[in-house]
């Protein structure tokens, strides 16, 4: 897996702008680079907790702060990065191979996730230290 943190990308989605409020479309393969096959979302995080805290295999992950703000802290087993979620028309494009955790939530947070492939708990990397084995074995390639 040669994905690093510097790979996980922001993507401005567009507005659409009514006096009424704002609507923002996000279209698989248009606006995200990936066809979505799940969403999710968190929400009623209490404060000083995080979620997250896996990598995936093969999965690539985008994330919006649908409401309020969160940070997510990025590792690809060599560098690290965190960046802040807190505008709707933002998300965050987490390809395969990177650990990541989402921190900080502010008051009723949201954090909407478009996932590239159907839940598979075997495709999920929940142990750091596997995690790091999972990378090692592409230093090679």
């Amino acid at each position: 897996m040669k994905n690093t943190v510097y790979d996980c990308s922001f993507i401005e989605l567009p507005r659409i702008e009514f006096r009424a409020g704002n609507i923002t479309p996000v279209y698989g393969n248009i606006n995200i680079p990936f066809k979505i096959r799940r969403v999710f979302y968190t929400y009623d995080i209490p404060g000083g907790e995080a979620r997250g805290a896996h990598a995936h295999k093969e999965c690539h992950q985008f994330l919006v702060a649908a409401g309020g703000s969160f940070e997510v802290a990025l590792d690809d087993g060599v560098n690290k990065r965190t960046v802040l979620l807190n505008r709707p028309f933002y998300g965050l494009h987490i390809p395969p191979g990177i650990w990541a955790s989402e921190q900080g939530f502010s008051s009723g947070s949201v954090c909407l996730v478009l996932a590239s492939t159907l839940y598979d708990e075997n495709e999920y990397i929940r142990d750091y230290d596997e995690f790091k084995a999972f990378r090692k074995q592409f230093e090679k390639q």
